[in-house]
């Protein structure tokens, strides 16, 4: 993928998958190869905790027209979950951003057939009329749980090692500085485990939904990360025909 991708119009492109299949990887991929952005409810919920220290065109908008309250700002700091009504008002004030124009990558939104929903009806009713498409990268989860609950990295070079799947010569240290591996405390096989089950309840709707509505592909995520880019952007393309 490349330049000559440039000219097409990939529209609002939703990425779905278990956890650890890799959609943070793709997304940049993908970023690279039609020139879109990324938007992330998790960027978007940082940039107003943060607006303190750099001023949030989101929040400053969200504030004016009375969707944001100091209640709400006070949840926020204190890592509170907010409500599905604020993240649908925060996407809408970013998708109208000028960036957006062309396309743009949805990351960790919509997830909830809730939040499908809104999105499906403010696109109907947007300037293009542009619907979503989805595509799922599809990994086996006895892959996804040796992918997570092996993964170290290396403190100093910040290396990251598989024990399973792409080990260090040595057991628990790196192999260019001998420093000791650590691993996350949430890359464990019962955070796994809890993951897997919020993902199955919420977002697995989701993208049932959008395969009943014919916008939705499914991609083999276990190939390189180079294959798995190039079906993805075949996928969006296949379905915007």
């Amino acid at each position: 993928p490349g330049g000559s991708r440039i000219a097409f119009l990939p529209g609002p492109v939703l990425l779905l998958g278990a956890p650890g299949v890799g959609k943070g990887t793709q997304a940049k991929a993908i970023m690279a190869a039609w020139g879109i952005p990324q938007i992330s409810t998790g960027d978007i919920l940082r940039e107003i905790r943060n607006r303190d220290l750099q001023p949030s065109v989101i929040a400053d908008r969200l504030l004016n027209e009375g969707k944001l309250h100091e209640d709400d700002l006070s949840r926020m700091a204190a890592g509170k979950l907010v409500s599905d009504a604020l993240v649908n008002d925060m996407v809408a004030a970013r998708l109208e951003e000028p960036d957006t124009v062309r396309g743009y990558i949805l990351d960790g939104f919509p997830r909830t057939l809730v939040q499908a929903d809104w999105l499906d009806g403010y696109l109907a009713s947007s300037r293009d009329g542009f619907p979503v498409v989805a595509v799922s990268l599809r990994v086996n989860e006895r892959q996804l749980l040796l992918r997570i609950t092996g993964r170290r990295s290396c403190p100093i070079c910040k290396r990251i090692y598989n024990v399973h799947l792409k080990p260090p010569v040595a057991d628990t240290v790196c192999d260019f500085d001998q420093t000791v591996l650590e691993q996350r405390a949430d890359d464990t096989e019962a955070v796994f485990a809890e993951r897997m089950r919020a993902y199955a309840e919420q977002t697995a709707p989701v993208l049932e939904h959008y395969r009943a509505l014919g916008r939705f592909a499914e991609v083999d995520g276990d190939a390189t990360v180079e294959a798995v880019t190039e079906s993805i952007l075949a996928a969006v393309e296949h379905l915007r025909e």
